[in-house]
């Protein structure tokens, strides 16, 4: 079958034979990508008719429409999984790899990406599965002086070093590994096309045909892909919805730990996350990051525990804030770990309804250990983090002295200033009971154990009471 490329129109769905600067249909610059198309399978089909004859009986005789069927009488096989050897990562897939399942992993330059699919596949290799490394970015002599410190079975994981995708697919089939590991896909390179590698065309090819290939054998591949400089996952969309699951790993690369979190999974939840720390033999997982995040709490002025949930699991976070006067017209507000939005609503929140002003001030705002939180429940702990830091008091308790206990919140604030309910209050207010969080300020509802609240006003002064000022003079 022979087949041609042409120039496709990603906003009109225009086809052109050449490529133009801007579309002819809708006038937009840049929007032409090449693509591999194939004749249509209708006209062939018609083509065969004709020779088979008006009879019917002869090779285009016409094939019998398929039947649909209600939903009920569909049997649902159970889904085998293969477990990568690390339990974070398992957790977030659903319960291990699926067999034919396509994984897009993305995330920063330098975050550990190669790291965790080297140890991912050195698990499976250990197991007795087979494996393969498709490396296109890296020679196989660079990809072995990072696996030396994995462990005896990341080095016997086999390797290709090659980007053309004709010789990738041959090796895949000719191996046939449970698990495959290509790095990155954005390296591999069509010839049936004429862009560059990593352009529309390109990777929407590499991508479809590596999908055809898993499908068919059963194979799990876990394609590592770019991020743009925003942090979003580079090449057209088509890619995330061609895959089966999405997977995004952040962190800052001054810091050690590192957050994996499901952008779609079609296995599994999104809502799971797991946590891992940079170390010289690779990554590690933090199984209890609540206890670490704790003991290292400042409980300085602009200090608050936060009991987020991160997906099923508990997990006790430090947010700081700092508030310092502004010299520039426009005060900043920075934020790191939290949405930005979600900020300038709480110090809108906390000055109308809190008395706490910051309009001629900088506000800092911070969750430490490169932590993400993705949650309305963060809320309260950033308004009482901001009127902390503003007033100069801790919230932490002052019963054992200076080394008072640290002071753990949650809540959602409403737009009226009340508190609102979220999900999940009876394991937040466990998680901080066991790591020696007293005092939990919550919504009403929360439970037994919690210091109820029901407007921001109450919990600053329950928090931050008249009095906190003069006894932390004292204290200190």
């Amino acid at each position: 079958m022979t087949r041609e490329t042409v120039y496709t129109c990603t906003d009109c769905g225009l086809q052109s034979a050449k490529w133009h600067g801007r579309c002819p249909g809708c006038e937009a610059w840049n929007t032409l990508i090449e693509e591999r198309v194939a004749p249509s399978a209708r006209a062939e089909r018609r083509g065969r008719a004709g020779a088979g004859g008006a009879s019917g009986t002869g090779a285009g005789a016409r094939r019998p429409t398929p039947a649909a069927r209600p939903l009920a009488e569909v049997g649902a096989a159970p889904i085998e999984r293969m477990s990568t050897g690390i339990g974070e990562l398992d957790r977030v897939l659903g319960g291990g790899l699926v067999p034919g399942s396509l994984v897009l992993l993305g995330g920063s330059p330098g975050i550990g990406k190669s790291t965790l699919t080297n140890m991912v596949l050195g698990h499976v290799q250990e197991s007795g599965g087979r494996t393969l490394y498709v490396s296109g970015e890296e020679s196989a002599e660079q990809v072995r002086l990072r696996a030396e410190r994995l462990g005896p079975g990341a080095l016997r994981v086999p390797i290709l070093a090659e980007t053309d995708l004709d010789t990738v697919l041959d090796a895949i089939a000719a191996e046939r590994p449970a698990a495959c590991v290509i790095d990155s896909v954005q390296t591999l390179n069509s010839g049936e096309l004429s862009g560059a590698p990593g352009s529309v065309g390109q990777v929407r090819e590499v991508a479809g045909r590596i999908m055809e290939l898993a499908k068919a054998r059963g194979i799990a591949v876990i394609l590592v892909g770019h991020v743009t400089k925003d942090g979003a996952l580079a090449g057209p969309r088509v890619l995330e919805h061609l895959v089966d699951c999405v997977l995004q790993f952040e962190g800052e690369r001054e810091r050690p730990y590192r957050e994996l979190r499901a952008l779609k999974n079609r296995f599994g939840s999104t809502n799971e996350a797991g946590l891992f720390e940079m170390r010289q033999g690779g990554l590690v997982e933090v199984l209890d990051a609540s206890a670490r995040f704790v003991a290292e709490a400042t409980r300085a002025p602009g200090s608050v525990v936060l009991a987020a949930m991160e997906g099923s699991r508990p997990l006790l976070v430090e947010v700081q804030a700092l508030v310092a006067p502004s010299e520039l017209e426009q005060p900043r507000r920075v934020v790191s770990g939290l949405d930005r939005n979600r900020l300038a609503l709480v110090l809108a929140i906390l000055g109308r309804h809190g008395r706490v002003g910051t309009a001629g001030s900088d506000v800092f705002v911070n969750v430490v250990g490169g932590v993400r939180v993705d949650e309305p429940g963060c809320d309260l702990a950033v308004a009482l983090a901001v009127a902390s830091a503003s007033r100069g008091v801790p919230t932490t308790s002052f019963a054992g002295g200076a080394s008072g206990t640290p002071r753990a919140c949650f809540g959602e604030l409403g737009l009226t200033g009340e508190l609102r309910w979220v999900g999940h209050p009876e394991r937040r207010l466990e998680e901080a009971a066991k790591h020696g969080c007293a005092e939990v300020i919550a919504p009403p509802d929360s439970g037994a154990g919690a210091c109820e609240v029901a407007t921001l006003r109450e919990a600053l002064a329950l928090a931050l009471p008249p009095g906190s000022a003069r006894l932390a003079e004292a204290v200190a």
